[in-house]
């Protein structure tokens, strides 16, 4: 027997959380977890397109802790259910990461536009989904409990993607599109 994907149990507009709590899909809980999906889907083409295989890991590392922040945001909060925990050595990471990538980098002076190469882009394409979960999980904090630490971590990743994208424009020998504001 194989298992099937689709259910039906969502052709109205309604789905579940662990837990069975039945919301529509229009809800801020579901844009919350549904945003940081697509952030976990844009960093998996940043790292397809990547050939450093200790950076490829790092960012493996980080969608599975995106996992965990998804599962957290997709349980019901008015049960005590079994989820994973993000943690505070978990942002630590991130940010000796971006200690370990910033002592290369030159001192950034202007504002940055995103491109000039299509890794560098999609570093920034991270960063700016990033923070539109940080801003729907901090809307979705002020109705519903959210764990402090997943805003950190969020917080954190999108300066990550910012220092990332710096640091890849240096390493493929591409000039960063600095931002020139009319006189």
């Amino acid at each position: 027997m194989s298992f099937k994907i689709y259910t039906k149990t969502g052709d109205l507009g309604e789905t579940s959380l662990f837990g069975g709590r039945r919301l529509s899909k229009s809800h801020l809980r579901i844009e919350c977890y549904g945003t940081v999906d697509e952030l976990n889907a844009f960093i998996g083409l940043l790292r397809d397109g990547l050939s450093d295989a200790a950076r490829k890991e790092q960012l493996k590392a980080i969608q599975d802790r995106l996992f965990v922040i998804g599962s957290n945001l997709a349980s019901d909060p008015e049960k005590d259910l079994p989820v994973p925990d993000i943690l505070a050595s978990d942002i630590d990471l991130l940010e000796k990461a971006m200690d370990t990538m910033d002592e290369d980098l030159p001192p950034l002076k202007n504002f940055i536009l995103p491109g000039g190469h299509p890794l560098v882009s999609q570093a920034h394409v991270c960063r700016t989904v990033c923070r539109r979960a940080e801003r729907l999980i901090v809307a979705l904090q002020r109705a519903e409990p959210v764990a402090p630490i997943i805003l950190q971590y969020l917080n954190r990743l999108s300066d990550y993607f910012f220092i990332l994208s710096r640091h890849l424009a240096l390493q493929m020998g591409v000039e960063e599109i600095v931002w020139n504001p009319r006189s």
